[in-house]
């Protein structure tokens, strides 16, 4: 167990993660159970998806998955029922979750999020199908849900963060069409965003569709980057309501002078919200911007949008557990967790 250990204390860096009670039970955030998966042998699992399956359905106490380095072959699904579980790498350069599937975008995706109060921290996220259709790298449904370190890596659709609060930070997101899309309310802080677009690619598709839903994408001190100059917008609205802000952001010259599509919808550019706050770089030039997008002048109209508080994050962002134990449940596989999908 000392490897086991020695590899903690080089992944678990001082960042906050997550707290709070899932179902109405409270959970002690210090401490946590540790599964390893080595594909060596040399772990509790070779498969990422079979140390899933074994954590018992409604789990009350954190369970965390130490992934070896390595590449992983496979689909991973964290069903809604078993929250409270991290995967973390040693380092994201490594530590690789790879597949190739296409069109349908959930079918397709790489690693999906179900459940409330996850955490993936160092690792490589891939979808390695390539361009011509929908290929999800990471698709992310529950609550309370944070990334730290990961790159998620695919071409078209690559982070489709679908619904509810989620926090990434220092992560690295590529891809060249709408590749960071979905309803969630989602703040990204100190990420690296690289579109591999040649022409008019997106980076995100935001999906509002009221003025009364409570979700939008924040970008605050990130860095914007891609392959070609003049390649590719900010966003363009998947729904009426789209809302997108970014603030204190590097923006390279791959940014499209106009900077926001309304994506042929004109009624979009009076429903939707696209704003910018202190962003600079040669693509960052807002007197070249769409009349209609938003060019927040003050620290008053930026400050809703520029801290954790946009996802309530006080409310459930914590410390990494500083203890860890042995499962008190049987490590074998309870079933396939791939079959969670079926509902969605």
């Amino acid at each position: 167990m000392r490897s086991v250990y020695a590899s903690l204390v080089f992944v678990l860096v001082s960042v906050p993660l997550m707290g709070g009670t899932t179902l109405g039970v409270s959970v002690d955030t210090s401490l946590a159970v540790l599964i390893t998966v080595d594909q060596s042998g040399k772990g509790d699992f070779q498969r990422i998806q079979d140390a899933i399956d074994a954590v018992p359905s409604f789990n009350s106490e954190q369970v965390f998955i130490l992934i070896k380095p390595g590449i992983y072959r496979e689909r991973v699904v964290v069903p809604e029922d078993k929250p409270w579980i991290t995967l973390s790498g040693t380092n994201a350069t490594s530590t690789i979750i790879t597949w190739s599937g296409a069109w349908d975008t959930l079918e397709s995706t790489t690693v999906s999020i179900l459940a409330p109060d996850f955490v993936g921290r160092h690792l490589t996220i891939q979808n390695a199908y390539g361009a011509g259709a929908q290929a999800v790298a990471l698709s992310v449904f529950g609550d309370r849900v944070a990334f730290y370190a990961c790159r998620m890596i695919s071409y078209q659709d690559t982070l489709f963060d679908i619904s509810e609060r989620h926090y990434y930070s220092n992560c690295y997101i590529e891809g060249a069409t709408d590749f960071i899309f979905g309803n969630a309310l989602s703040f990204f802080e100190k990420c690296h965003i690289h579109s591999t677009s040649k022409s008019g690619g997106a980076i995100t598709a935001q999906k509002r569709s009221s003025v009364d839903e409570n979700t939008g994408f924040s970008f605050v001190s990130c860095k914007l980057t891609g392959v070609k100059s003049k390649s590719v917008f900010l966003g363009r609205p998947w729904g009426p309501y789209s809302r997108v802000v970014y603030a204190d952001t590097y923006m390279s010259n791959a940014i499209l002078p106009q900077g926001w599509s309304d994506w042929n919808n004109a009624i979009t550019q009076r429903t939707s919200f696209y704003g910018e706050y202190k962003c600079y770089g040669s693509g960052a030039r807002n007197t070249t911007r769409v009349k209609w997008s938003h060019q927040l002048l003050t620290l008053d109209e930026a400050t809703p949008f520029i801290t954790q508080t946009w996802i309530n994050g006080q409310d459930w962002i914590r410390s990494n557990p500083t203890h860890f134990k042995k499962p008190s449940f049987p490590l074998k596989n309870e079933g396939d967790g791939l079959e969670s999908l079926d509902g969605y």
